[in-house]
């Protein structure tokens, strides 16, 4: 086959990589709703030979740091946010304490580490911590989320599910779900939890911690999984608004009609898409092409080095609110006929 650039590792997305972060630092978010086991998930983390050389930042809501106090004493170098929450007023204290992170490790004012941990406030909505990596490119030059997990308490996660807006939208944001307290439920509550989980988030794996006891290769594992057809039955509307969907292509696509449809979807409703991500089989790239936008901001495409299995489907999750997957659909179809007639 002719290469069309100058280099077999080079493609119209730049340099083919393997893995999506490339050089840059990994970034493990962990959320979950108050009580749900984030902190004992983190602790038994980074004693784990999985997370030396990690560096953590811990939000709390409040002005004593407790949950600090716990992690600190197992990590290289923590960081406390304290007095809020980083969806609120604090994105520019995560600016901060990403940039003196890095400064000081220049400096050798801190222990080298080379992936870093966020645990969030159990009030924390995690979109905008990840646009944070998006709208500041310096720091996206340096950082790459790899994996959101949410924690999920077995024993009251039902119950704050039903109640809680923060609480579904943490589960509906995760690449990976982690069922804490299985040990204070029965296995029916076990199993209607996690019902209702994969109702929420149908693409997202799901783990089960006791007391803290997870395979930590869970936590800093990237996942660019996303559902091949016929795994994501229908639209799945929940509570809020909030609506998830997969829009499948079996041909190759053409990236321009692609992107300006998305750039048509930002500019109208971009504080409705909460999060978009997939693998698109683009024309002229070998390898799938991984996608991701939160809300009114577009990560860079990264083409991957190769397909991870036969089934070379492009396939684009959509999580949104009050956006119909029939609305999408025909945007998508109207600017790629446009393109044709061009």
């Amino acid at each position: 086959m002719l290469d069309l650039f100058p280099s077999r590792d080079a493609g119209p997305f730049g340099r083919r990589l393997k893995h999506a972060r490339g050089a840059r630092i990994p970034v493990t978010i962990v959320t979950g709703f108050l009580g749900a086991g984030k902190t004992t998930l983190v602790r038994r983390f980074l004693t784990s030979p999985e997370g030396r050389g990690t560096a953590v930042i811990v939000n709390e809501f409040g002005a004593v740091g407790i949950d600090d106090a716990l992690v600190r004493s197992s990590a290289d170098e923590t960081v406390l946010l304290g007095n809020g929450c980083l969806c609120c007023n604090t994105r520019s204290d995560l600016q901060v304490a990403l940039r003196r992170l890095v400064a000081d490790r220049e400096h050798r004012r801190v222990p080298s580490f080379g992936r870093i941990v966020i645990e969030t406030s159990g009030l924390a909505d995690p979109s905008p911590i990840l646009q944070t990596f998006s709208t500041d490119r310096a720091l996206g030059a340096e950082f790459h989320v790899e994996v959101v997990a949410s924690v999920v308490d077995a024993a009251a996660g039902l119950a704050t599910l039903d109640w809680s807006a923060e609480a579904r939208k943490q589960v509906i944001l995760a690449d990976r779900l982690v069922v804490s307290k299985t040990d204070l439920a029965d296995a029916a509550t076990v199993g209607q939890l996690t019902e209702r989980l994969r109702g929420l988030n149908p693409y997202a794996t799901i783990d089960i911690a006791i007391a803290g006891a997870l395979d930590p290769r869970r936590l800093i594992t990237e996942t660019d999984r996303v559902p091949h057809a016929g795994e994501f039955a229908a639209e799945a509307i929940h509570s809020d608004g909030i609506a998830s969907f997969v829009l499948t292509e079996t041909t190759p696509i053409a990236w321009t009609p692609f992107a300006r449809a998305m750039e048509t979807l930002i500019a109208l409703r971009g504080p409705d898409l909460l999060r978009v991500k997939g693998l698109l089989n683009v024309a002229g790239c070998r390898g799938p092409v991984l996608v991701q936008f939160v809300q009114h901001l577009a990560h860079p495409p990264v083409e991957l080095d190769a397909w991870s299995d036969a089934d070379h489907a492009s396939r684009l999750v959509f999580i949104t609110r009050n956006i119909a997957e029939a609305r999408v659909g025909a945007l998508l179809a109207a600017i790629r006929g446009v393109a044709r007639l061009d």
